[in-house]
């Protein structure tokens, strides 16, 4: 199953709500989202930075984390950054791949 990081970032709102509800409860949030997306969670760490929170997820496909994304930025609580993680042996397979391309100038 492909995995993501979603890396987001609370607006005010969403740093309150944080604060009423407790780390933990968000967690619950987010396992109750990917599950309902068919995936699951294989971890999740809060920070301090630009960014808040950092979740890596199992989703089925790339509409599932749209989804995701999608969902919990349109709450305005929350803006979020998605991106695809790919194992070396998924890289292994790309490089293997023979592509047509010239560069710019080339």
């Amino acid at each position: 199953m492909p995995k993501y990081l979603f890396q987001a970032s609370y607006s005010t709102d969403g740093v309150k709500g944080l604060l009423s509800e407790g780390g933990t409860a968000r967690m619950q949030v987010v396992e109750t989202l990917t599950n309902s997306l068919g995936g699951s969670i294989e971890t999740m760490y809060y920070a301090f930075g630009a960014d808040d929170v950092f979740v890596i997820v199992d989703l089925p496909d790339n509409e599932s984390a749209a989804a995701a994304a999608l969902t919990v930025s349109g709450s305005g609580a929350v803006r979020v950054k998605t991106t695809v993680l790919m194992s070396p042996a998924q890289i292994d397979e790309a490089a293997k791949m023979a592509v047509d391309y010239r560069p710019p100038g080339g």
